[in-house]
């Protein structure tokens, strides 16, 4: 018996006084130090917002604020993502639009949410006549660039009213989106040259389209800033397709 309570006694001598049974757990010299100096550098946060006449939003709501306010885009190159229900004609032109005219400040590419797997051949013609190769260009998924290790996308538009109401993929890099409304040239109907007649005017109004957006200054831009000028071009385009 006395041996047991002579071990009780070492295993009691062993525990932390803090840890013992009826003890208060007081915190350590240096935590109460910590604490007081998060308390005081939060309280000269709140006391500078006030001086700026701001609410305080806290460390992590600032950080985001900040990087609202830094470029979208600085030295690197734009990535551009245009979509279209079937990616045949009005997306295929806006990428070989944009690769011509915006390298090498910008990247293009263009997807459908459901591509019909193939060229319209009238938009095929307008490459062509762009100066542009068609068998550079194919009807594709939009899946593929919301698969991993697809580009990191900075402008994402649409340029059909179809896909502008579709539920769109997660896009890598959390881009700016937009929709420029063009009527689709595909759904005229006519001989060939009232066909290519109607794909030519849908190539002139994204070449406009396009040249406005080559000209903003990207890197003094902030997102929201570059969102707005993007999606106000949108409105440009549908006044275009109705006059």
């Amino acid at each position: 018996r006395r041996r047991r309570e002579g071990r009780r006694r070492q295993v009691r001598e062993r525990v932390h006084p803090r840890h013992q049974a009826g003890s208060v757990l007081r915190p350590r010299r240096q935590d109460r130090s910590c604490l007081l100096r998060t308390r005081a550098s939060w309280q000269c946060g709140v006391l500078r917002a006030r001086r700026q006449g701001r609410r305080h939003t806290g460390r992590h709501q600032d950080l985001l604020l900040t990087a609202a306010r830094m470029p979208a885009v600085t030295d690197r190159t734009c990535n551009v993502l245009f979509l279209c229900t079937g990616n045949s004609a009005r997306s295929i032109m806006a990428e070989a639009l944009l690769a011509k005219l915006g390298a090498p400040r910008f990247r293009a590419w263009s997807a459908g949410s459901h591509p019909v797997g193939r060229v319209n051949p009238f938009a095929e013609r307008e490459l062509t006549s762009m100066g542009v190769d068609p068998a550079d260009f194919r009807s594709k998924s939009w899946d593929e660039f919301a698969a991993p290790g697809a580009p990191k996308l900075d402008i994402v538009i649409t340029v059909c009213d179809n896909a502008a109401g579709e539920v769109c993929p997660v896009w890598p890099g959390q881009p700016v989106t937009a929709h420029w409304g063009f009527p689709d040239p595909a759904a005229v109907e006519g001989d060939d040259a009232t066909k290519q007649h109607a794909f030519s005017q849908i190539a002139h109004q994204l070449r406009t389209r396009i040249q406005l957006l080559l000209s903003l200054p990207m890197d003094k831009l902030d997102r929201l800033a570059l969102q707005e000028r993007v999606r106000s071009m949108g409105g440009r385009a549908e006044a275009d397709a109705t006059g």
